[in-house]
């Protein structure tokens, strides 16, 4: 192993900010960074000599293999994460424009939806079946399923989640509005009594490998398309009328009355996502 990837393993263990995903998804990236670095020629580095010519290199070697602004931007965080852990916060400018990285694009009208259908009956672990539903009932994102603690989570009329569960740690809640949901959630209880989704013989990661495993094999692939399922019924369910993503008006379309409704009705889910930013949901929903 040489010195940087070293060294930047070094400084990931020491600052574990983050959930688990996140603290993994760090780890990976800056692996890369520092494979990406000594390939390009710079051999004799540590965590501590990052300099803005390094960046430049890494910008152009990702933008030479066409990556889309948004992997460019998930890496240049973790970059920035490296370069304020060591003390070199100014080696990268605040706003990505100013490196020649464009604004991601929310919107596209396309949908990314995605139900379990019959791929649910080749998942054979019971736990992974579990989280999925939950995924598909509640809009959970994969980690939050498997850690789901019912006995804990189940407050009648919603549910509440750990920041220990959540992207950032952020704790929500999540509003149980239908009987679906509910049979949903007291299977979950029948399975896990007063523990989580994760079997008593397995940590975390482990359970995790074994969903990743289990919808490979059952050919479930993106399961992420489940919350954008989730969103887009709850928004018709809220609204009265379909997400433009899936047919329904554009957001120019609509009255003002209407256009008001649709505001509150996009920070209402996304804030039952785990997101702060009401754009966010044009991901989701379309504009």
């Amino acid at each position: 192993m040489d010195d940087l990837t070293y060294t930047l393993r070094q400084l990931c263990h020491r600052n574990r900010d983050g959930s688990h995903t996140t603290q993994a998804d760090r780890m990976r990236s800056l692996t890369l960074v520092a494979r990406q670095l000594r390939e390009t020629g710079f051999r004799q580095m540590t965590a501590s000599s990052l300099k803005g010519r390094h960046i430049q290199a890494l910008l152009d070697r990702w933008q030479s293999e066409g990556l889309s602004p948004g992997t460019i931007k998930n890496r240049l965080s973790h970059l920035r994460w490296w370069a304020e852990k060591t003390g070199k916060s100014g080696v990268l400018p605040a706003d990505n424009t100013q490196l020649g990285v464009v604004e991601r694009r929310y919107v596209t009208n396309i949908s990314k939806a995605r139900e379990l259908g019959a791929g649910l009956d080749q998942v054979t672990d019971t736990h992974v079946r579990m989280s999925l539903q939950l995924q598909a009932a509640f809009g959970l994102r994969r980690e939050e399923s498997i850690k789901f603690q019912p006995s804990y989570a189940d407050r009648g009329d919603h549910l509440a989640l750990k920041g220990s569960w959540t992207k950032g740690g952020k704790a929500r809640t999540v509003p149980i509005t239908t009987p679906e949901q509910r049979e949903v959630l007291q299977a979950a209880h029948r399975l896990a009594g007063a523990g989580s989704l994760i079997p008593a013989s397995r940590s975390y990661i482990q359970q995790r490998h074994v969903y990743d495993g289990q919808c490979k094999a059952a050919g479930l692939s993106n399961m992420h398309g489940l919350r954008h399922q989730y969103a887009q019924a709850r928004y018709e369910a809220l609204t009265g009328w379909k997400a433009p993503v899936v047919g329904g008006p554009l957001a120019a379309a609509l009255a003002p009355a209407q256009q008001v409704r649709d505001a509150h009705v996009r920070q209402q889910i996304s804030l039952e996502l785990g997101h702060e930013r009401r754009e966010i949901t044009s991901v989701y929903l379309g504009r």
